[in-house]
């Protein structure tokens, strides 16, 4: 148990933790999964919380862990309007470079501003 554990006595009816060992984790396990899963779902934890909490390695590991439980994460309008700004703001920018430069790259004509058909050659000499 990490340093800055709590241990916290919860009193729950036999047959419920019957039930919850039946699972094969641990019935403290699941309990801080569920309260978990209760405070991610009301909005009062974020994906790094519920990683730390839970000591997951990796954002990848919370996302499975929440999508096994169908806890998905609140979007607001607000969030949506920065996406979308974000976008308009890659597509006009620098994305276009980007979309240009790939287009060039699938036609055959350049690889990271280098012709394939002259690196080619030299290759072959």
């Amino acid at each position: 148990m990490p340093d800055d554990a709590r241990t916290v006595a919860v009193h729950i009816p036999a047959e419920l933790a019957d039930h919850l060992a039946a699972a094969g984790t641990s019935v403290e396990r699941r309990v801080l999964e569920a309260v978990v899963l209760e405070e991610f779902r009301a909005g009062r934890m974020t994906k790094a919380e519920v990683r730390r909490t839970l000591g997951f390695e990796t954002l990848d590991e919370v996302d499975g862990f929440l999508k096994a439980h169908a806890a998905w994460e609140l979007v607001t309008l607000d969030d949506v309007r920065r996406d979308l700004d974000d976008l308009r703001a890659f597509r006009t920018g620098a994305g276009r470079g980007l979309a240009a430069e790939f287009r060039e790259f699938r036609r055959g004509r350049i690889l990271g501003g280098l012709d394939p058909k002259a690196l080619i050659r030299e290759g072959l000499q």
